[in-house]
């Protein structure tokens, strides 16, 4: 019984890490879910169209507000509900105007020194939200090292999609994480080196031999190319 409540502690962890809710940021006063007034925090299961619904606007509204191309919306993010939010109230978008492009998540580039965890070719590039980190090819039980000095915060197989996870916390603002791992080399609670060996390269959770590597900025995740060097 133990056990499965540990396993549950670990697996609930994980989740949270990989969740797009900002780790260390605070949170402002106003609504219950911690949004301040006239804004809206996205819930799982949310739709901006439900989301439209419930504060009695429209969806043209909702995506002009928060410069939305699309209607992809993600657990955590701070929707704009409500034209008095705002000093000046931003005009519908009409059906035929062009949605406005959004920007990604700021990450300066020095604030963190990372190296590749792997040197094989990029076989799928950043591109949330379905990818949401880049994919790096190569053989089953290549090495994979650590980006950065860190505490690994997560490492195990309950999340199916990622299959064998490593997740590495590096300070306040950094985490990353690496997937499909065919072994974990450390344990949760292990202050790694940057360059260490932490993993072989697998294809648990996948169908091809690869290695998933995401980076997150405040729980955001980021394109991993600015913080890494050129190669």
């Amino acid at each position: 019984m133990i056990a499965k409540l540990v396993q549950r502690l670990k697996l609930l962890w994980a989740i949270f890490f990989l969740s797009l809710l900002a780790a260390c940021s605070s949170t402002p006063t106003g609504n219950a879910d911690g949004a301040p007034a006239g804004f809206y925090r996205v819930k799982a299961g949310d739709t901006l169209y439900r989301i439209a619904k419930n504060n009695n606007q429209s969806v043209e509204n909702i995506k002009a507000w928060n410069k939305l191309s699309s209607n992809d919306i993600e657990v955590g993010q701070l929707l704009r509900v409500s034209a008095s939010s705002a000093s000046v109230p931003a005009k519908p978008s009409s059906p035929a105007a062009k949605p406005a492009t959004p920007k990604p998540t700021a990450a300066p580039r020095a604030s963190i020194n990372l190296i590749w965890p792997n040197a094989g070719n990029i076989v799928q590039k950043y591109a949330p939200p379905r990818n949401k980190g880049i994919d790096i090819a190569g053989n089953e039980g290549d090495t994979i090292v650590a980006a950065a000095d860190g505490k690994v915060v997560y490492a195990g197989d309950g999340i199916r999609a990622y299959g064998n996870l490593l997740i590495i916390r590096h300070n306040d603002d950094y985490l990353t994480t690496y997937a499909h791992n065919q072994t974990l080399l450390v344990t949760e609670g292990a202050q790694v080196k940057q360059g260490q060996p932490v993993a072989k390269m697998g294809k648990t959770g996948t169908d091809s031999v690869k290695l998933h590597f995401e980076v997150r900025y405040k729980g955001q995740p980021i394109d991993p190319i600015g913080p890494l060097p050129d190669r």
